[in-house]
């Protein structure tokens, strides 16, 4: 849980620091977007390859060896000099994230599997505390008039030894699971009860990556927000997101799946429409928290979901729908930054209420289906990603 919260801290420190980066490039809302592509592409390019790499070297390792080069590419950021070059850093940095996120998942599973408990949930929670946290601090370095290319790589030094240590510290488990046939199967054809999660997940990643890159841009665009408030949209966000999770459980446990997606998917749409039309700061932050407890529960919900087909291996189908999951927080930004460009931001926002409402419409898809008893080998072969 520990590695969780440390590894998005200098992530989240960044975010609050972008309409700066954007003001000294003199970027507009699209030129911007096209730079933050820069992340999900690093991360979706290394992908295929992460995988084997980890099921290698080990989650332990991939960890450790992870945090070293996360720390110094979530740094390059802040220290480009034009909107080329801060594409090359938001890729190297997407692909370090990448590598070390896919490690922290597979130790959690392997602790989970090794211990009995489940910690999974609670670990994903801590991640979102953590990227809270990093957002504060961003705001505070922020207010404080300390420059990013300072703030940043500060922040990173200081968490690597304390992640390091944490990595260290973590047992030494290995996966037993034929990775090289879990792999092939990941990216098979999906039926069409996956095609349904899929499309469920994507309005729900879609709004997150938007809240990510556009909240500090639409408090200072729109609202007029100036030093450390603009980076208070997404603390809240976040915070709301990691409330939602540690409490996901318990109102699975109480209302089921879908009525849990239902509940949480209406307050998405609510919340993105009161950021829409939120005449002050203060209305836009209480959107903010809306938006972030309805998205909270969406990807480990369809993650359930999708794992629990039972038509192949759980992680195939958990593989494809991360897949989607990363195209959808992909798209987001760049759609909302050409809206912006040729409107405003307000507009460019509300882009993501549609995809809300089509998300809300399939949380039924979230619902266990049978299968049929016929025995499929392949379903049997554990795995994550």
């Amino acid at each position: 849980m520990l590695v969780f919260f440390l590894q998005p801290v200098a992530f989240g420190s960044w975010l609050p620091r972008i309409p700066e980066v954007q003001s000294a490039m003199g970027l507009g809302p699209a030129a911007l977007a096209l730079a933050l592509l820069g992340m999900p592409v690093g991360t979706l390019l290394t992908l295929p390859f992460a995988g084997p790499l980890v099921g290698r070297i080990g989650a332990r390792s991939a960890i450790i060896t992870g945090f070293v080069l996360y720390s110094l590419a979530a740094s390059l950021p802040v220290l480009a000099p034009d909107p080329i070059l801060l594409f090359v850093a938001l890729m190297l940095a997407g692909s370090s994230i990448s590598f070390v996120e896919l490690g922290l998942n597979v130790q959690a599973d392997l602790v989970e599997k090794s211990t009995g408990k489940l910690i999974m949930n609670t670990s994903h929670g801590c991640w979102s505390l953590g990227i809270m946290v990093g957002s504060l601090v961003g705001s505070g370095f922020a207010a404080a008039g300390i420059a990013p290319a300072i703030a940043v790589p500060l922040l990173a030094a200081i968490v690597l030894p304390v992640a390091l240590a944490a990595g260290i510290a973590l047992p030494r488990l290995h996966d037993a699971a034929p990775q090289g046939e879990t792999q092939r199967s990941a990216w098979s054809l999906p039926s069409p009860a996956l095609i349904g999660v899929c499309l469920f997940v994507f309005g729900i990643t879609m709004t997150e990556g938007a809240m990510a890159d556009w909240s500090a841009i639409f408090l200072r665009d729109a609202l007029s927000a100036e030093g450390g408030l603009v980076g208070l949209g997404y603390s809240v966000f976040a915070f709301m997101v990691a409330a939602g999770r540690f409490g996901g459980d318990f109102l699975k446990r109480r209302l089921g799946s879908v009525n849990t997606a239902r509940l949480c998917g209406a307050l998405a749409v609510l919340g993105a429409a009161l950021l829409f039309l939120a005449p002050s700061v203060e209305l836009a932050l209480i959107g903010f928290g809306t938006i972030g407890v309805g998205v909270s529960v969406g990807f480990p919900l369809a993650v359930t979901a999708a794992a629990g087909i039972g038509d192949r291996a759980a992680s195939a189908n958990v593989a494809v729908l991360s897949f989607v999951a990363l195209t959808g927080f992909l798209i987001g930004p760049p759609l909302i930054g050409f809206v912006a460009e040729h409107s405003d931001i307000r507009l460019g926002i509300a882009c993501v209420i549609p995809m809300l409402v089509v998300s809300l419409f399939l949380t039924g898809r979230l619902k266990p289906r049978p299968v049929k008893t016929a025995h499929n080998p392949e379903a049997e072969i554990p795995g994550v990603l």
